[in-house]
C-alpha cells in the first residue's frame, strides 16, 4: 500500500472483499504498539465488550458480584457456628 500525496491509501480489493467492506463503510483507526489497526464499529464495539468482561471477572474467570456472595456466605456460616 502507497499514502498518496493527499494522504490517502487504498485498501486493496482482495482485503476489501476478506472484510467484507462496502463502499461508505465507516471504519475506526487506531495505533497499537506501532501498528495502525483498522475495524468497523461493529467489531470496535465487540472487541470493547469482551476486554470488559475480561477485567470484570478477572483472572479466576469468577464474577465480583459472586465472589461478594461467596464471602457474606462464608461470613454468615461462621457467625452462625459462633
Amino acid at each position: 500500500m502507497v499514502v498518496n500525496r493527499d494522504g490517502r491509501v487504498l485498501i486493496p480489493a482482495q482485503v476489501r472483499r476478506e472484510l467484507g467492506l462496502t463502499p461508505g463503510a465507516a471504519l475506526v483507526l487506531s495505533v497499537e504498539d506501532g501498528r495502525v489497526v483498522m475495524e468497523s464499529r461493529a467489531q470496535l464495539a465487540a472487541r470493547i465488550r469482551r476486554e470488559v468482561a475480561e477485567a470484570w471477572h478477572g483472572e479466576s474467570g469468577v464474577s465480583p458480584v459472586d465472589e461478594l456472595f461467596a464471602e457474606r456466605r462464608a461470613e454468615a456460616a461462621a457467625e452462625e457456628g459462633q
